[in-house]
This record gives C-alpha cells, structure tokens and sequence, in this order.
C-alpha cells in the first residue's frame, strides 16, 4: 500500500498532469493537477540525442506542439525550441517540453511522482544519475514500463526503487478470453521481480486478481481512469492509485460519494 493509506481509498494520480485543461506532460499540467489535489502525477519520459531525459509521451513532438521531431534525433536545445499546445491545438505561450530534472525540482513536498519510461535500456545510466542526483526519496517514486525485460533491468540498477510493470488486455469475443491471461500476468510480474502491476483500467482487473497480486505483497496502479463508476469499482477493490486525466473533478466527485476527499 502506499504509505499506509486504507484498501479502499486509493490515491488520485494526474495522468500526465491535468491534460483536460493544460497541455500535457509541462509543468503547467502538472502544477495544476497539484493545485487540483492530486496526491501525485504520472508522466512519460524518452532520452534525446543528446543524453537528456525530456518529458514526451509520442516518439515525436508533432501531436503535441504541431512541429514533428523525434525526441531520440533531436537535441534538448532544439526541442526547447517548441511550443506546447493545449486543446483543439491552441499554443500555450511559455510552456515548454521540460526535463526530468526540472519536474523533480516542482515536485512538492510528499507528492507522488510515477516516472514511465517510453525509451529503451539505454536511458537506464542516466535516469540513475538524475534520480541520485535529485534526493528524492524512492519511496515517492514508481517506475513503470511496458517492458518486463527493462523492469528487471531498472530493479538491476535501482533497486531501492519501487518499479511496476505496465499491462494493457484485449478480450478476444471469438475465443471469450483475455490476452494475457491472469496466469501470464503473475507470472511476467515475479520473472521480471516487478514491485507491482500498473493495470489498464478494464473489468479483468478483478477482485480475484486483485487479492492475488495483494497476496503476493504486490502493488496495483490502474490506468486511465476518468468515470466515476469506475473510480468507485476501484476503490471497493481496494487498488493503491488510480491515475486520471481529470484529477481535481475526480476528487471532488469521489468526495460528494463519501470517498476520501
């Protein structure tokens, strides 16, 4: 669990920041999901050219500031140079494609920081150097990836670290089963000696599975979670954080439900 908090009150995780209402991955975004309460953000981050960990959640700059360059390419100077764009393509002036360094320096005071890394083994030596750097405490920081060869890698070289292994499912109606199953789910979790699951936000996360992984003395993050039946569902299941791009309006809601506020 994180820092004790009771099975059914999970903590609220800017999906990036507060993308509904500020361009994503910036600090705008993510300052004002702090603003909004948010016990801490998530946020994706990619090595450029020149051994810089930026935060970008595509291969390249274009969906997000109308100007397509692929971060492993392109120099920290010249994608500095770009604009971050909010909804409907409106340029936000000022906001920039900010470093990991700069988001662990706006991070506040017992804020939880969920750091997915969209780069391969090679970003490993210089997200060390940056977190050791930063004094941040692990305790406030989840790893993800979508790898489990680079989660283990990470628990190679991080080991103080909590890092979690990030799963999507697909249900095939023809066969009526989900890839993966729960067994290869578990299994993917203890051969990469994940510290939990990071959990697309779909009915196959069940009590069932659930009360295995809590078993197993695993944490379970789930993502992206922007409806209030399904924050509800997640609370009684008793998952530790459920990430939102909505995080001010999703606390509030869960608030008016007699959920932690």
């Amino acid at each position: 669990m994180l820092n004790g908090a009771p099975p059914n009150l999970p903590r609220i995780i800017g999906h990036r920041g507060a993308p509904c209402e500020a361009p994503e991955n910036t600090l705008e975004s993510f300052r004002l999901a702090w603003k909004q309460g948010a016990d801490g953000i998530e946020a994706d981050f990619r090595l450029s050219s020149d051994g810089r960990i930026v935060c970008m959640h595509d291969e390249t700059t274009a969906r997000t500031t109308g100007r397509d360059l692929n971060i492993a390419d392109t120099s920290l100077k010249e994608l500095r140079s770009l604009n971050a764009r909010g909804g409907e393509g409106a340029a936000w002036p000022g906001a920039l494609i900010p470093t990991l360094d700069e988001v662990l320096d706006a991070i506040p005071p017992d804020s939880w920081f969920f750091i997915e890394i969209k780069s391969g083994t090679e970003i490993i030596p210089f997200l060390e150097r940056v977190l050791r750097a930063s004094g941040i405490s692990p305790r406030r920081v989840r790893l993800l990836s979508f790898s489990a060869p680079l989660v283990a890698e990470l628990k190679q070289w991080l080991p103080d670290w909590h890092v979690c292994w990030l799963c999507d499912y697909r249900h095939s109606l023809k066969d009526n089963i989900w890839r993966p199953s729960r067994a290869d789910v578990i299994d993917t979790l203890r051969c990469s000696g994940a510290d939990g699951l990071a959990s697309a936000n779909r009915s196959f996360l069940d009590k069932y599975l659930v009360e295995t992984l809590k078993g197993l003395g695993m944490e379970i993050h789930v993502w992206t979670v922007d409806r209030l039946p399904d924050a509800k569902r997640l609370c009684t299941l008793g998952v530790d954080s459920i990430m939102t791009n909505r995080p001010g309006w999703l606390r509030q809601q869960l608030a008016s439900c007699g959920e932690r506020p």
